[in-house]
């Protein structure tokens, strides 16, 4: 699955009732919004920075906002954490509320948007990078 189909799949739990997710669909939607930003995270650093795919995602959000810009990263950092500490269950807390999950569908969401333009962005500039002819080496050729 995409990231996009992971979002459509958790907006799926948030708007209607799955039978057989009676008391486990906001840990699994919770699930759903982390794989679909990792796997955003995963697709924008395989094109700006691949050596950062192999990093923990604590590294990867420390070197977001250099890439990706501090609202971009902000977002990112804020939702993963939110994500993480809700998708680790233990038995004294309570699962995130439909509140919570849907604001972490929309941040993910705009992140993802976000870091999807980085991505078009940045092969922009390597392919003119690389078609791009050095006026200087030109006149010498003349």
């Amino acid at each position: 699955m995409n990231g996009q189909e992971l979002l459509e799949e958790a907006d799926r739990l948030l708007t209607t009732v799955v039978p057989g997710t009676r008391g486990r669909w906001p840990r699994a939607c919770a699930t759903l919004i982390r794989l679909a930003l990792e796997k955003a995270l995963d697709d924008f650093w395989a094109v700006r920075l691949p050596e950062a795919k192999n990093c923990s995602m604590r590294a990867q959000l420390l070197l977001l906002p250099r890439y990706a810009g501090a609202e971009v990263a902000g977002g990112a950092r804020d939702a993963w954490f939110g994500l993480a500490r809700a998708t680790h269950h233990h038995a004294y807390e309570l699962a995130p509320t439909a509140a919570e999950l849907r604001t972490w569908h929309e941040l993910v969401s705009k992140i993802t948007t976000a870091v999807s333009g980085n991505q078009a962005r940045c092969a922009d500039d390597h392919r003119r990078a690389t078609t791009r002819t050095d006026p200087i080496g030109s006149q010498d050729a003349r």
